[in-house]
C-alpha cells in the first residue's frame, strides 16, 4: 500500500483525539512530502542531526517532535523549531532545553520518558526516581520548558497481557503526577508503536509514533 493509503487507514483506525505522529528516521525527504500531501503535519525524528537536515528542505508547517534519546550538546540543534520532545529522561537535559530555549526566545513542550520496558537498553527515568525528583521541587525554575504529559516505549514481546500492564502503568503514573504536580495542560500520553499502538489506545495513549506500517522498512544504510 502507498504512503497516502497508509495515513489514511490509520486516520480512520484512530480515536478521536488521538494524535498521529508518522516516524519518519531514516526515510528520505520524498517520503515525508508524500505523507504530507495526505495532510500529515506531525513528524518524529530520532537523531537531532536528521531532523535538522529535514527541516531545512521541508515545509515550514512541519511540526517536529524529536522522540529519539537527546544528548545535550545536540540540544542547540533542534530548539529553534522543534514542536516538541518525547524523550526527556533527566533533570541535566532539562536545564540544557531550558537553557537553550531561552537564548532563542521560546518555550519547549516536553514529555517525561519513563522506563517502563523490561529491555536494559530502554531509556528513561525510573517512575520512583521520578516522582521522587519532582517532589523535591527543583523543576518549577524552569521557565522556558513546558511540561505535556509522559512518554514510554513497551518491552518488544509478543506477551500482549505484558504489553498492556506496561501502557496501563504508565498511564496511571501520568494522572498521577498530573494530579500531585501539575496541571489540565499535562495531558499527553505518548505510547504505541507500529506493533502495539492498538494497546496502547486501549490503555489511554492519545499520541501514537507510527514509522514502519507508514513509510516500510527502514534503511539505516541511508541518511538524508
Amino acid at each position: 500500500m502507498s504512503i497516502e493509503s497508509e495515513i489514511q487507514r490509520l486516520r480512520a483506525a484512530l480515536p478521536e483525539g488521538v494524535s498521529l505522529v508518522a516516524v519518519s528516521k531514516t526515510h528520505p525527504a520524498e517520503a515525508i512530502m508524500e505523507a504530507y500531501r495526505a495532510g500529515q503535519r506531525i513528524f518524529g525524528e530520532n537523531r537531532p542531526q536528521e531532523m535538522k537536515a529535514k527541516y531545512d528542505v521541508l515545509p515550514k508547517d512541519i511540526e517536529w517532535h524529536l522522540i529519539g534519546h537527546l544528548q545535550t550538546n545536540k540540544v542547540k540543534l533542534i530548539v529553534p523549531f522543534v514542536a516538541m520532545i518525547h524523550s526527556v529522561d533527566s533533570d541535566r537535559l532539562l536545564r540544557e532545553i531550558d537553557r537553550q530555549a531561552e537564548r532563542c526566545g521560546r518555550t519547549i513542550d516536553v514529555l517525561l520518558e519513563v522506563k517502563i520496558g523490561l529491555e536494559e537498553s530502554k531509556e528513561g527515568w525510573d517512575s520512583a526516581a521520578l516522582i521522587a525528583w519532582l517532589e523535591e521541587g527543583s523543576y518549577r525554575t524552569l521557565q522556558h520548558v513546558r511540561f505535556r504529559g509522559v512518554m514510554g516505549v513497551a518491552t518488544n514481546t509478543v506477551d500482549r497481557e505484558e504489553i498492556r500492564r506496561e501502557f496501563e502503568s504508565l498511564s496511571r503514573l501520568r494522572g498521577e503526577l498530573q494530579s500531585r504536580f501539575f496541571d489540565e495542560r499535562f495531558d499527553r500520553l505518548s505510547m504505541g508503536m507500529t506493533s502495539d499502538w492498538e494497546l496502547a489506545v486501549a490503555a489511554g495513549s492519545n499520541m501514537v509514533r507510527i514509522g514502519s506500517l507508514i513509510f516500510g522498512a527502514r534503511d539505516y544504510n541511508k541518511h538524508p
